[in-house]
């Protein structure tokens, strides 16, 4: 249970505190259910139970990515990928820093990044889709995203990683 305390206490206040209606809090780790957080490492087993003894369905190969946690379980936590694949990972394997995907759901889609959260700020970047991009804050209609050799402002509902009107500081 030490893993669990030190875990919670690493959380923003906000996301342990601020609990939305129809919001749970996770068994083990006392954080919301659902979440999203982000992966650790270039390559995380997705097996189909909470246990090493599970088959692995899934490798995952992008260290960064962004999941959404639906389950606990000891230290497992059953996530499911902006294509909805869902198995379990060990927790140690996960990260508490907030990624988002640019619109993976139009693939070859081209998003423009703003200098401003304002639709006609200075364009500074032209992001792909399915860019992993850093989280630095949502006011619930723009992120603040960054990543190699980008910084800057996005709508918020061009992201798969960030729920809609959250607010990140």
């Amino acid at each position: 249970m030490l893993v669990a305390v030190a875990v919670l206490a690493a959380w923003p206040a906000h996301a342990r505190d601020n609990l939305k209606f129809g919001e749970q809090r996770g068994a083990v780790s006392g954080l919301p259910v659902p979440r999203f957080v982000s992966l650790k490492a270039d390559r995380v087993n997705l097996r189909e139970g909470p246990s090493r003894d599970h088959r692995v369905t899934w490798v995952f190969q992008r260290a960064g990515l962004p999941v959404e946690v639906t389950a606990e379980f000891d230290v497992w936590r059953k996530v499911r990928d902006s294509e909805g694949t869902e198995g379990w990972v060990l927790h140690s394997l996960l990260s508490g820093r907030r990624t988002a995907l640019v619109a993976p759901w139009k693939k070859g889609d081209i998003f423009t990044l703003r200098a401003r959260p304002v639709a006609d700020a200075t364009p500074v970047a032209r992001l792909q889709a399915e860019v992993i991009a850093g989280i630095k804050s949502c006011d619930g209609k723009w992120c603040h995203v960054y990543g190699s050799g980008f910084d800057g402002y996005i709508r918020q509902t061009s992201l798969w990683g960030v729920y809609p009107n959250e607010k990140i500081e």
